[in-house]
């Protein structure tokens, strides 16, 4: 228990905080997984498009690192680029 009515603001702090930076995670995570698991090229890019926003979003927010945001980037755009068109699969 915190004995100083500034640690008492800490905590109460740090729970929004903490509830607040679990959103974004989960928000993100659950858009990189889309990406991952679209069907088409066209599915795959309209929603790495998506994960996209989200990922600079978060940067621009503190809660991940520029480094990380593009890494997750170019793994996802690889990715995509592995993707066989539509029109070569028929």
């Amino acid at each position: 228990m915190p004995h100083h009515k500034s640690a008492e603001k800490r905590l109460r702090k740090s729970k929004v905080e903490n509830a607040y930076n679990r959103h974004y995670r989960s928000m993100m995570k659950t858009a990189v997984k889309k990406v991952r698991t679209s069907e088409n090229k066209d599915e795959a890019l309209k929603n790495y498009i998506l994960a996209q926003s989200i990922l600079d979003k978060l940067v621009t927010k503190g809660i991940i690192k520029k480094n990380n945001a593009s890494n997750k980037k170019s793994r996802l755009s690889d990715l995509i680029r592995k993707i066989e068109p539509e029109a070569a699969k028929k």
